[in-house]
């Protein structure tokens, strides 16, 4: 616990505020042994260390005598074993230079363990791929020292002491690791149910203000943007070693939580607006980092239970927030909502302020590299980070988060379709907002609490799908992996060629059961069939896109992020007059017809994706 609360931001600033005479790390206590590896080095007696892996693109041999390392993650013990002098967390566009420049080293390669993020950022080859699966299954054995490396320079690269190292995120305990995902899950959730929990409020917003439903409705569409928006900024930043994660969440969150007081309170319609659009945009961190602290954690093997948790906490929260905020809203007045939203995330952003440490790799040695320096007042003792940000240019960060992110989708087909289909169905979730009112309060006369009520379907169809979802990647696509190796991409879009359908069909279901002489509970079914499609082709896809370009995961992820939001934000102002135009059951067919050309475009993908891949420039091939 006291470790936890010392890498926490509480722990911070006791630390600076007592000038680190408590909550000490190993390094700051007089009872410290520098390891002998070290000590060997500084006094030159060692040149360099014998390398078990061969090249950069070659499966390791590990030596019988070897022992093998096992990684705690949720919801069953995996590992990842890698490089010591891998890159931490490094951005893409520096990727090929400091590629160029291990070749010259190989000799001094180390087997230790780094966060899934940055072995898919340092892969290159379809071969650099496979060998971070096999490394991510391999069991764990007893512990032993890792040696440093020492470059040509004299610099020594602080790394890892042991293969079991307390302060590597990799090696965390399972419940240290359960304490930060349920954070992560709380904190995600808090901020997406922020959108929609405005929904009941658009009538009395209009009253209020005296403005039509498409203003009003700016509150809600405005605060989704900005979610997109926003991680073209974090996402990068949080990628910066001296950063690292947490800053940006604290900071950004703070301002996100200070912001809901005077939202509740204006008494301007354009006032409401900006403090929404804000609102949106200082909570994005949880969508722009979130992912890139559970990969700081969790192995590539074992990444897909967690990341599904993750996704469950940003699906379901905007359809909690129409049940939260329903009752409220009829009982009392619009405010309400902005009430319950500082309710709400108020006791989050505690949780985060005293228990959530960082979690990137990149970070931590840097700091422990300071801590050595400070000790030994050897200024050759270096993180491998501190090497790679000075080598790091403001050009080179706002290429990567303002332009490769759209580059990619510019320039690559696949990127492209993989972007316009998970957008398209994102808009489609968030049509059900205007949808919703027309069928449960005009059709069967439910007050805003019940009507809120029947989100709860969307909650039903992503339990369901979870439940399958991790059935399939634990008795299916693990065993596939540890006994065929990673194979083609194309094999993650499996489950996508048979949910893809769920989508249209769940659709025509919902739309032409929205009739008073039939059960409202017809048409839920078919809201949890669509969710089910849903939930299911976006981590087919999310899997999919991280194994064909690896090298671009991140900025993929974000450019995806705001093409989701950009046409989620405007399906919230084209989905009302569709309704009304054409009705809930027409409007709602053409929605589904459109999925229906997707669903085409995903056999397209995985037939002809090694076709694809080839002809990419961005492809790892």
């Amino acid at each position: 616990m006291s470790a936890l609360i010392r890498d926490a931001p509480i722990g911070q600033i006791i630390r600076w505020a007592a000038n680190n005479r408590y909550l000490q790390y190993p390094e700051e206590r007089d009872d410290f042994e520098l390891p002998v590896s070290y000590v060997q080095l500084r006094q030159g007696e060692r040149k360099h260390i014998p390398a078990p892996l061969t090249s950069e693109g070659e499966t390791p041999a590990v030596e019988p005598e070897e022992p093998a390392l096992e990684e705690t993650v949720y919801p069953d013990p995996e590992t990842v074993l890698e490089k010591e002098d891998e890159l931490e967390d490094n951005e893409p566009s520096d990727l090929e230079k400091i590629q160029t420049a291990r070749t010259t080293h190989t000799a001094r390669t180390q087997i230790s363990r780094v966060g899934t993020r940055t072995a898919l950022q340092k892969s290159i080859s379809r071969a650099d791929l496979e060998q971070q699966f096999s490394l991510a299954s391999v069991e764990r054995g007893p512990s032993r020292p890792i040696e440093p490396e020492k470059l040509d320079d004299g610099t020594i690269l602080v790394d890892w002491y042991t293969t079991d190292d307390a302060e590597n995120p990799q090696n965390w305990s399972f419940g240290r690791k359960a304490v930060v995902l349920s954070q992560i899950l709380i904190y995600t959730m808090s901020v997406y149910t922020g959108s929609a929990i405005y929904s009941p409020s658009i009538p009395g917003v209009m009253a209020r203000f005296g403005v039509s439903i498409g203003s009003a409705s700016l509150g809600l569409s405005m605060y989704v943007l900005a979610y997109g928006i926003g991680p073209l900024l974090f996402s990068p930043l949080s990628e910066i070693p001296i950063i690292g994660r947490n800053p940006p969440y604290m900071i950004s969150y703070a301002i996100f939580v200070i912001l809901l007081v005077p939202t509740a309170l204006v008494d301007n319609f354009a006032g409401l607006i900006v403090l929404r659009f804000l609102q949106g945009f200082f909570g994005s961190p949880c969508l722009a980092t979130g992912g890139a602290t559970l990969q700081d954690m969790y192995s590539l093997i074992k990444l897909p239970y967690v990341l599904s948790l993750w996704a469950f906490a940003a699906t379901c929260g905007p359809a909690l927030g129409p049940i939260i905020s329903g009752f409220s809203v009829a009982a009392e007045n619009w405010r309400w909502s902005m009430w319950e939203m500082l309710w709400m995330n108020g006791p989050v952003f505690l949780s985060l302020f005293f228990f959530l440490p960082e979690t990137s790799s990149a970070n931590i040695l840097l700091r422990r590299a300071a801590r050595l320096r400070k000790l030994t007042g050897d200024d050759r003792l270096k993180a491998q980070s501190e090497i790679d940000q000075a080598n790091l240019s403001p050009r080179d960060i706002a290429v990567e988060a303002l332009w490769r992110p759209f580059q990619l989708v510019l320039l690559d087909p696949s990127i492209a379709f993989t972007a316009i289909y998970t957008a398209l169905i994102y808009g489609i979730f968030y049509s059900f907002f205007e949808a919703f009112p027309l069928v449960y309060n005009g059709m069967y006369g439910f007050n805003l609490g019940e009507m809120g009520l029947t989100f709860l379907s969307v909650t039903v169809g992503v339990i369901l799908s979870i439940s399958w979802y991790w059935w399939y990647i634990y008795y299916i696509v693990e065993p596939s992996i540890r006994t065929h190796g990673l194979g083609a991409p194309e094999r993650r879009l499996i489950p996508a060629l048979f949910v893809t359908w769920f989508v249209p069909v769940g659709l025509f279901i919902f739309g032409w059961t929205s009739d008073p002489d039939i059960h409202w509970i017809v048409s839920c079914i078919g809201i949890v069939i669509t969710t089910i499609g849903i939930f299911l082709i976006i981590q087919c896809i999310f899997l999919y896109i991280p194994l064909v370009y690896p090298q671009y995961a991140a900025s993929l992820f974000a450019g995806n992020d705001f093409t989701r939001s950009a046409l989620a934000a405007g399906a919230i102002h084209f989905s009302y007059p569709m309704f009304h135009n054409l009705g809930v059951d027409r409007g709602v067919s053409l929605l589904a017809g459109l999925t229906v050309g997707c669903s085409i475009g995903v056999y397209v993908l995985y037939f002809f994706g090694a076709t694809l891949r080839a002809k990419s420039r961005f492809a790892a091939q």
